[in-house]
């Protein structure tokens, strides 16, 4: 999943020799719409972006600004001016907005309200923590309109991504040339995409003796009925579900997978997978409901320890066969369909699991067209 839904891209103080490439950008990664404060500059863009025109308070705004804006943003400073916009507003909602440069706690309150009754908010902070933003994304959540977030860079906009897990609606980014336009589209593609997950059934459990199995430690704390996507085989893994159940002699760390032997690859986003033995701290893993949501999770730490290992075997219903190596204790599990959560040693033949069946063959974790056997 990502959070924040479209870009804006403010083109005011783009140096002149770099504009046609930075639009030409922006509109081939299919960016929302471009900012500007002059309308003629605005009239020559294309019709398949919006228009935004950032007019002050106090601006006459000329007959043809109707045909060429397709949002008028105005600067707001004061109550009385967020007021008066509201009037003009309540005329044509989704042609009109507010521009609210948070510099103390008078804008902040002012760039609340605006939040919460216009059909467009675009917010600048100057304080450098996202304490400001934070407060006006939990003061827009039950507002239908749309808040935009100024960024000043693109680490800026990455933060703002994923601020209270929810960011802005939007971001607003002034780019220096085409290549800020590439890495904001690269920011905002980096979603997670549902993933329809399989029925296994499974075939048989062997108890392998003493290997090495891996703990991932993450900086996330898992939901029941979610864990991550581990298998021997690049094309079957089985969802393994974190340490969020109770246990009978430790406490539960909703934090932890058990995942499994070494050796086994486990799903990471952009369809692309990784070795256990080769995350660490910083990595990132693919969180999985047992309803096949998706999201990033960081790893914090990963353990590596001697432990007995048992392998479970297991067939999807076209006859895809999986295979998953664990520790062979009762406290390591896995989830079936609805959820269920499933010790590993009390698994038996007939027993119905989770998993995914990739289709793609892989080399060093990218799927690529080859052939390749694993059993």
């Amino acid at each position: 999943m990502v959070n924040v839904k479209f870009a804006w891209i403010d083109i005011r103080s783009v140096e002149k020799n770099q504009r046609e490439a930075v639009v030409d950008a922006a509109i081939h990664a299919g960016l929302a719409g471009f900012v500007d404060d002059r309308l003629e500059l605005l009239a020559t863009l294309p019709p398949t972006v919006q228009k935004v025109l950032l007019a002050a308070p106090d601006a006459t705004l000329p007959p043809e600004a109707a045909d060429v804006a397709d949002v008028v943003l105005t600067a707001v400073r004061t109550t009385a001016e967020l007021d008066k916009l509201k009037l003009v507003a309540a005329e044509a909602p989704a042609r009109h907005g507010a521009f609210v440069d948070v510099v103390d706690d008078p804008s902040l309150r002012l760039a609340c309200a605006a939040a919460q009754e216009l059909e467009h908010t675009v917010v600048k902070f100057r304080d450098p923590t996202k304490i400001p933003l934070e407060i006006v994304i939990a003061a827009a959540d039950k507002s239908p309109g749309r808040l935009i977030c100024e960024a000043g860079d693109l680490e800026e906009a990455g933060i703002i991504v994923d601020v209270l897990e929810k960011g802005s609606d939007g971001l607003l980014l002034a780019p220096k040339d085409a290549n800020d336009i590439f890495g904001l589209n690269a920011l905002l593609q980096s979603s997670t995409q549902d993933l329809e997950l399989s029925t296994l059934t499974v075939e048989s459990i062997e108890h392998n003796g003493l290997g090495d199995r891996v703990c991932v430690d993450t900086c996330t704390h898992f939901e029941k009925d979610e864990g991550i996507l581990v298998g021997s085989y690049a094309h079957g893994f089985v969802l393994c579900v974190s340490e969020t159940h109770p246990l009978p002699y430790m406490p539960t760390r909703p934090f932890r997978v058990n995942a499994g032997a070494l050796h086994s690859y486990v799903m990471g986003a952009d369809n692309r997978t990784n070795y256990l033995s080769e995350l660490k701290a910083g990595s990132t893993v693919l969180g999985v409901t047992a309803d096949g949501r998706t999201r990033r999770i960081v790893v914090g730490r990963v353990k590596l320890e001697s432990r007995p290992l048992l392998t479970v075997r297991a067939k999807s219903e076209e006859g895809v066969e999986v295979s998953l190596t664990l520790q062979d204790d009762w406290h390591v599990r896995v989830l079936g369909p609805g959820a269920a959560v499933l010790n590993c040693t009390e698994l038996k033949p007939g027993d119905k699991l989770l998993g995914y069946i990739a289709t793609d063959k892989r080399h060093v974790g990218w799927p690529v067209g080859e052939f390749c056997i694993e059993k």
